[in-house]
């Protein structure tokens, strides 16, 4: 008995009918006119999709990672001032002003309010949220431990030195290593919204070059046939997604060098600048507490040389504060200037302090005083007055630079992806007008 003929695969007629609908002409111009539909429907959302992606960026430098960054870096200079405050008061004991005594707790009150501040807002990055706890369990330790210091120095007890020396111990081997971990997790953010906020939208440039050779391969396949030069809704289809390419080129080209202002001028700058407040810093902690030592210790007179070698070495193309000077904006340059000069001062004076060798009470005199104005400390304090309004002429670079583009990058996508929808419609249409003579 003959088998019964297999039933017909109704996938295989459906490819058929698809063939044969395509070798019409009818059925190639319904083809031609969803292939252009899709490929203008596909740019308007890569177009869409990259530009709000690079405005997110672009919001989050204005709004999170650019304060976050500034934020650690402003946590670990009120740390580091801090300790240096703490072994100036502690140096001029009962003879402490009231002005040292509350630039100290004013440090301390910053770095608690900034870390408070960046627990609530650090972008869910877990490692910015351990080292943040870390710091607020050993902030109040520290404090403790400065606080026994000159409660024993008020009693003339030799051990208030060693509970200061102790204590900045905490600060600089745990408290500022964990603040330097935070600034540097900080910075990787910032640098990654850059890279992503000026990112060129590559992806969608291209697609619209295919598309527009799609749209002119139709137009000349119809004149071919028709003889008819124009096509009105595939000419309107061609000029939209053209002014749209431009548009988005243009677009992410502006939005990229108000960016690269924003680097140039205020993020990078800042950070340099804020390598050298922080190298600064760690130098004076280290004469105050060389003189709290009382020439018990030789690390605090290796660890001055090494920060002031590290801030301005003799080669003049090294150092940190050289390449804060070189890298700052003509807003930030007279405030550089006065602080490069009273660098030097405040070098030269140190010199005539260590140069007092074992005489305490003069080094001391020379170092920092209640009432005397030609101090160590008196020019350092002058320095970093300086350079902090050159990190203020920097911070607002940037936000100038930054602010808007995030608003400026969505209208532009918005606008080029409404253009590519209204491309699709004219294109859809024109070749609707040529399938119209067929029916």
């Amino acid at each position: 008995m003959p088998e019964p003929p297999a039933a017909p695969d109704p996938g295989v007629g459906r490819v058929r009918r698809l063939r044969a609908a395509v070798a019409t002409t009818p059925g190639r111009l319904r083809l031609a006119s969803a292939v252009l539909a899709v490929l203008m429907v596909t740019f308007a959302a890569v177009a869409a999709l990259q530009a709000f992606d690079r405005a997110s960026a672009a919001d989050r430098l204005a709004s999170d990672t650019g304060p976050l960054s500034r934020r650690a870096t402003e946590i670990y200079r009120s740390l580091a001032d801090a300790d240096t405050t703490a072994a100036g008061g502690f140096l001029l004991g009962d003879k402490e002003p009231p002005a040292l005594r509350q630039r100290y707790q004013d440090d301390l009150a910053t770095a608690a309010r900034l870390l408070t501040e960046s627990a609530t807002s650090s972008g869910g990055s877990a490692e910015a949220q351990r080292l943040i706890a870390s710091l607020n369990t050993q902030l109040p330790q520290y404090a403790g431990q400065v606080e026994t210091a000159r409660a024993l120095s008020r009693q003339r007890l030799p051990l208030g030195g060693a509970y200061l020396r102790y204590a900045s111990a905490q600060m600089q081997d745990t408290m500022l290593a964990d603040a330097q971990r935070l600034v540097d997790t900080q910075q990787r953010r910032l640098d990654d919204d850059f890279a992503a906020a000026e990112a060129f939208p590559t992806t969608a440039v291209l697609l619209a070059a295919v598309t527009l050779l799609a749209l002119g391969y139709c137009q000349l396949a119809l004149f071919r046939r028709t003889s008819r030069v124009f096509n009105i809704g595939l000419l309107a289809a061609s000029a939209a997604v053209l002014v749209g390419m431009l548009w988005l080129a243009v677009g992410a080209v502006s939005a990229g060098d108000a960016l690269a202002k924003g680097r140039d001028d205020g993020a990078h700058p800042l950070r340099l600048l804020g390598q050298a407040r922080i190298d600064a810093l760690q130098a004076h902690a280290a004469e105050n507490l060389d003189l709290v030592a009382r020439g018990g210790s030789e690390k605090y007179t290796v660890r001055w040389n090494e920060e002031q070698n590290t801030l301005a070495p003799a080669d003049p193309a090294k150092g940190t504060l050289r390449d804060a000077v070189r890298a700052a904006p003509d807003a930030a340059r007279t405030q550089m200037a006065s602080g490069v000069a009273q660098f030097e001062q405040w070098k030269a004076r140190h010199g005539a302090a260590a140069a007092k060798g074992t005489d305490y009470d003069a080094q001391l005199a020379l170092t920092i005083s209640a009432t005397a104005a030609d101090t160590s400390d008196a020019a350092f304090t002058a320095m970093d007055g300086s350079l902090a309004q050159a990190a203020a002429a920097e911070d607002k670079a940037f936000a100038d630079a930054v602010h808007g583009v995030d608003g400026d990058l969505r209208i532009l996508g918005i606008g080029v992806a409404v253009l590519a929808v209204l491309g699709a419609a004219s294109a859809v249409r024109g070749i609707d007008r040529r399938l119209a003579e067929y029916r």
